[in-house]
């Protein structure tokens, strides 16, 4: 075994012993966290699936594209964190900080993606935006507000973006915001994209097929070359939104006569 994976071994055999005798041993701590991912590889990755990491301050860690599936990471502070490739599928990322972290790539499907912080303040500066390109985001659940954030062939396939329940009878005040996003090339098929704040948004050629689309606000969205067969867009604002070339019109619901 070489020295490398010997070091990951061990760590590992640590954090995992660490966790044997109180429960407030359950989260590592930021320097076993580290320390782990220091010796880890990308090739030889460190496991953390099912593990807690919950607010831990995990900023500018680069994760060598962990394994950490079903991980609780809510709280954490990912500012600045290299995720691409990581496997964080059905990970828990409720109300943690992604400020400028990178999930290029990366496994996201199933994972929850409530309310975290995109900002260092109220304006959603896009050079702070996580940046979400090529990353699989299949049956997620995401409630955020993001500006400019690049999402350019991700896959969202299935994927839940609709207002909190608790926002049903109020859901311009705790909806999704993708505005002014790339999600060019994006496979957004059969994702419930009810509320969701799309104004200046870049859609080309993304694949809408079967999404709901219901009140959400298109205006000024780009959606050139899109599919949009079975999409339902009923009262969904398309001001001045393009649909120059978008294939499926025929079949799609809640749209003008001037759309198709």
């Amino acid at each position: 075994m070489s020295r490398g994976l010997w070091a990951v071994a061990v760590i590992a055999i640590c954090l995992t012993a660490s966790t044997a005798h109180a429960d407030s041993a359950d989260v590592p701590s930021v320097r076993d966290v580290s320390r782990a991912l220091h010796a880890a590889t990308v090739e030889s990755p460190i496991d953390f699936s099912g593990r807690s990491l919950h607010g831990l301050d995990l900023a500018g860690l680069d994760f060598k594209r962990a394994r950490l599936s079903r991980v609780d990471l809510s709280g954490a502070d990912l500012t600045s964190a290299n995720l691409s490739g990581a496997d964080l599928s059905n990970a828990n990322l409720d109300r943690s900080t992604m400020i400028k972290a990178n999930f290029s790539s990366a496994n996201l499907s199933g994972a929850l993606l409530n309310l975290p912080a995109v900002s260092s303040n109220f304006d959603l500066d896009p050079a702070e935006a996580p940046i979400f390109t090529a990353a699989n985001l299949s049956g997620a659940r995401l409630l955020v507000r993001l500006r400019g954030a690049d999402f350019a062939g991700a896959n969202l396939s299935g994927a839940n973006l609709s207002p909190h329940e608790s926002a049903r009878f109020n859901y311009k005040m705790l909806r999704t915001s993708l505005a002014g996003c790339d999600l060019r090339g994006a496979d957004l098929s059969n994702a419930d994209l009810t509320g969701v704040l799309f104004e200046f948004a870049d859609l080309r050629n993304a694949n809408l097929t079967g999404a709901k689309l219901d009140r959400a606000d298109l205006t000024k969205a780009n959606l050139a070359g899109a599919t949009v067969s079975h999409a339902d867009f009923t009262d969904a604002d398309i001001s001045d939104a393009v649909f120059i070339g978008v294939i499926g019109l025929e079949s799609a619901r809640g749209l003008s006569r001037d759309s198709r």
